[in-house]
């Protein structure tokens, strides 16, 4: 029954993180689009809402109830298991690296869109915030990070080979969308922009 429960927490945390990181995700890519502070802010606004009302309390669910369970059915010997050591290894990057770069960041989008708003114009440091780099890596590797501790979680390989080939990809992909959605959403205004209406 206690494990049972657990379990069920475990995968209410886990949805509830990841549809939250899905949010997020979403709402940023809308605040760098947005060519007038009202958009801007509510993108902004939404952001904070799916990290504060989503994401953090499903990674705090997954940390209790996942240590739970390792305390209560593995003990020491999990450090037997690549998989379940993977998992809280990247779990644990990713709640202290959620709760420092990319939060602050997120925070200072917020606070940049609220003196908008009052202003009716973008402040400069709205689009340096979104311009650096590592901030932007780190939230852009947070998906692909959850979905290789998902995929430890459900293949539960005995070797490290999945985990260090995972890794690896997520941090590409974090890369790559890091340097490549600017210039993305660059070219999406330019063709915009050279629409004209009759």
């Amino acid at each position: 029954m206690t494990h049972s429960l657990l379990t069920l927490l475990h995968l209410i945390g886990a949805v509830l993180m990841t549809s939250g990181l899905l949010g997020v995700w979403i709402a940023d890519v809308r605040s760098r689009q947005a060519d007038d502070v009202t958009t801007f802010a509510e993108a902004a606004g939404y952001i904070r809402v799916f990290y504060d009302g989503l994401t953090l309390p499903g990674a705090l669910l997954l940390l209790i109830s996942g240590g739970l369970l390792i305390g209560l059915y593995y003990g020491s010997s999990f450090l037997e298991h690549p998989w379940l050591v993977g998992m809280v290894t990247l779990f644990l990057f990713e709640f202290i690296e959620g709760n420092t770069v990319t939060r602050l960041a997120f925070m200072k989008l917020n606070r940049e869109a609220k003196k908008s708003l009052q202003t009716g114009q973008f402040t400069p440091e709205r689009t340096q915030l979104q311009k650096r780099n590592l901030p932007s890596f780190t939230h852009y590797l947070d998906l692909p990070l959850v979905l290789v501790i998902i995929m430890l979680g459900v293949l539960r390989p005995y070797t490290w080979d999945l985990f260090i080939a995972g890794t690896l990809i997520a941090v590409f992909i974090a890369g790559t969308l890091t340097f490549l959605l600017p210039l993305l959403l660059k070219q999406g205004e330019s063709k915009n922009d050279a629409v004209t209406f009759s």
